[in-house]
Formats: C-alpha cells, sequence, structure tokens
C-alpha cells in the first residue's frame, strides 16, 4: 500500500526542490565560445517549445554570473547528456574555472561548442529571454540538429543524476 501526503503551498524553496526532484528532467549543456574561451553551464530544465518556428527553451538562474557572457553568444550549443556524461555534468555545475578541464568538446557554427558523444545535439540562437521568478526562460532558435543514437540519456532525478535504463 503506498502513503499519499497532502502538501499545501506555501512552501519553503527546499521542499519545492523535494517536490520538484520527483520529476525527471534530462540534463543539457548550454555551451559556446565566447571571447576565445569556452564557456557553458548543465541545465535540467530543458524544454521544446514550438515545432514551426523550431523552438526550444531553457532556464537559468537569474543569480548565473555565466547566463550573461553565454548570452553574448551570436549561436550556442545544447547537448542532451548521454548517461555516460556523468562528470560532464558535475564539471559543468562546478566552479567556471574547472568547467572544461576534462571536457570534450566540438566547435561547430559561430562559435557553439557540443559536447562530444552526446545522443542529441542542437545549434541554437537566443530570441528572447524572460524573468520568472527567479529564472530566466531563454526562448532558443533551433538552426541545426545532429541525433547520435548510441547512447542512453542521463536524467536528473531526486536530486541525483542518473541513466536511463532501457
Amino acid at each position: 500500500m503506498t502513503t499519499v501526503e497532502k502538501v499545501r503551498v506555501p512552501l519553503t524553496g527546499d521542499d519545492l526542490r523535494q517536490v520538484y526532484g520527483r520529476f525527471p528532467t534530462g540534463v543539457v549543456a548550454v555551451c559556446a565560445e565566447v571571447d576565445g574561451a569556452p564557456v557553458g553551464i548543465a541545465v535540467s530544465t530543458f524544454v521544446p517549445v514550438s515545432l514551426d518556428p523550431p523552438l526550444v527553451s531553457i532556464c537559468v538562474r537569474t543569480e548565473s554570473t555565466t547566463w550573461p557572457l553565454l548570452r553574448r553568444a551570436p549561436r550556442l550549443g545544447i547537448s542532451v547528456l548521454g548517461a555516460h556524461h556523468e562528470g560532464v555534468a558535475r564539471a559543468l555545475a562546478g566552479p567556471a574555472e574547472h568547467r572544461f578541464r576534462d571536457v570534450a568538446v566540438e566547435r561547430r557554427d559561430a562559435g557553439a561548442l557540443f559536447v562530444t558523444e552526446a545522443p542529441l545535439s542542437l545549434s541554437v540562437g537566443v530570441i528572447d529571454d524572460v524573468v520568472a521568478g527567479d529564472h530566466l526562460i531563454a526562448v532558443c532558435r533551433v538552426d541545426e540538429v545532429l541525433v547520435d543514437d548510441g547512447h542512453g540519456p542521463l536524467v536528473f532525478h531526486r536530486s541525483a543524476l542518473r541513466p536511463l535504463a532501457a
């Protein structure tokens, strides 16, 4: 028998983190070359938005010091991370000066950077970003898609990175 607990809002940020953590999400790397250096972050809020035109969105904390740098880039690389990319996700979520120490990337399309061996890579341009609470929702137009079916995805669930079982 399962137990169901009813919780009323408002909840604290930590409470909401636990509640939202029950929803598994994919993990993407958002990367570009800015002023000759690699810049990137790991994001677990990636959403396909529209088929016509082809749009996706990502959400980034408004406190991010990396997003203003990425926002300046003409092209961003969004790499859906594979089950074998747990170290990449951890590196891109860590201190900025160490993010690309052991992360293999490919440069394409006006400075967009892509994590190698990603199951899915999208070359995008940011068309708008909107403040939504403590995050920005960045809407991006997709210009190119590369698919590699040889790798399963990495998911974020209950505050842990996990490979998605087939």
